[in-house]
């Protein structure tokens, strides 16, 4: 069992900025992708910037040019720097991996608990 460690949330005022940060807590035998997603109250959990192994990142667009994210696949974490956040980001974010913990086993996601980031005056 594997389990994603989330911490950085809070509130912060519009214009402000946050750092997310998440890591496993044991070594995946391989990880194919982790990214952040966000769920606002009464909408449906959203994709806000994956890194795959390869490099490649994807952002939602109402992030682009101001959240930045960065994995360290050694490590197994991943970090979501946010500036100029907006009250519109406001939303519980989840940390995500998707890969397998021992080798032999099929790919699956997992999940980090949430952290809550608030952006209001």
């Amino acid at each position: 069992q594997v389990q994603l460690v989330e911490s950085g949330g809070g509130l912060v005022q519009p214009g402000g900025s946050l750092r997310l940060s998440c890591a496993a807590s044991r070594r995946f035998f391989r990880i194919n992708s982790m990214g952040w997603y966000r769920q606002a109250p009464g909408k449906q959990r959203e994709l806000v910037a994956v890194i795959v192994s390869s490099g490649n990142i994807n952002y939602a667009d109402s992030v682009k040019g101001r959240f930045t994210i960065s994995a360290d696949y050694a490590k197994n974490a991943v970090d979501l720097q946010m500036l100029s956040l907006k009250p519109e980001d406001t939303a519980v974010y989840y940390c995500n991996a998707e890969g397998s913990v021992v080798f032999g086993l099929g790919s699956r996601d997992y999940w980090g608990q949430g952290t809550q980031v608030t952006v209001s005056a």
